[in-house]
């Protein structure tokens, strides 16, 4: 059991950190927002992957596979993405915006932010039906030892990102109207840019997005005990 979980750690630590939609919109939350903001943002993207993990977990190897050779599931995400972050680009920036009106309705409106940042993104699904199908035989398939491993790589995920926003809150005291301006504007381009980037998976070859060949490099990769 210690061993699962000293595998898992590393693993949510290193999600925590890695670029893409979420992380920005995280940070930037949490800039302008505040702590208690961000943590709810952030809450709605684990929601997000309990989600996918239980349908990982309750499909197969060929869900897998059937979700890397339909172009246009990676299209309409990526369409969504793409339309959010022009959206956020062109929408005009006032101050009264970060300020919530109603704590309960706001709060509620970013967990669902959060949820549906992550979810529209079917790469999220992909890395964990891919962690699943390269772990789960490591973990005997045993239902209780990969509700473990899992739910510890998503609490040291929660617990990092706590440290993280923590930190980029410190950055509040040097935020102008400009600095605020500029800060959505790029948010808008990143999330504008990685939805084309979806997109543009939707129309790569097959062979370009084969699942089967990228569990075998990793696994090739994996160091021997």
């Amino acid at each position: 059991m210690f061993e699962d979980i000293q595998a898992a750690i590393p693993i949510g630590i290193l999600l925590s950190f890695m670029i893409g939609p979420v992380f920005f919109v995280l940070i930037e939350t949490s800039v302008i927002r505040g702590v208690r903001c961000a943590l709810l943002f952030d809450l709605g993207v684990v929601l997000a992957d309990i989600v996918f993990i239980a349908l990982a977990y309750f499909s197969s190897y060929q869900l897998l596979d059937q979700l890397t050779n339909l172009p246009a599931v990676f299209i309409f995400g990526g369409v969504i993405l793409s339309v959010y972050g022009l959206v956020i680009y062109l929408k005009k920036v006032r101050l009264k915006d970060f300020r919530p009106k109603s704590l309960n309705d706001d709060y509620l409106h970013l967990i669902i932010k959060g949820f549906l940042l992550n979810f529209v993104n079917i790469g999220v699904l992909i890395f964990w039906l891919g962690l699943l199908v390269i772990t789960g035989p490591s973990l005997d398939n045993d239902p209780s030892r990969i509700g473990l491993f899992f739910g510890t790589i998503l609490t040291t995920y929660f617990i990092t990102d706590i440290f993280k926003v923590v930190l980029a809150k410190q950055l509040k005291s040097k935020l102008t109207f400009r600095r605020i301006f500029v800060l959505k504007k790029t948010i808008g381009i990143i999330l504008f840019v990685c939805g084309l980037v979806l997109i543009v998976k939707g129309f790569l070859p097959k062979e370009q997005l084969n699942i089967e060949k990228g569990i075998e490099l990793i696994e090739h990769k994996k160091p021997v005990d």
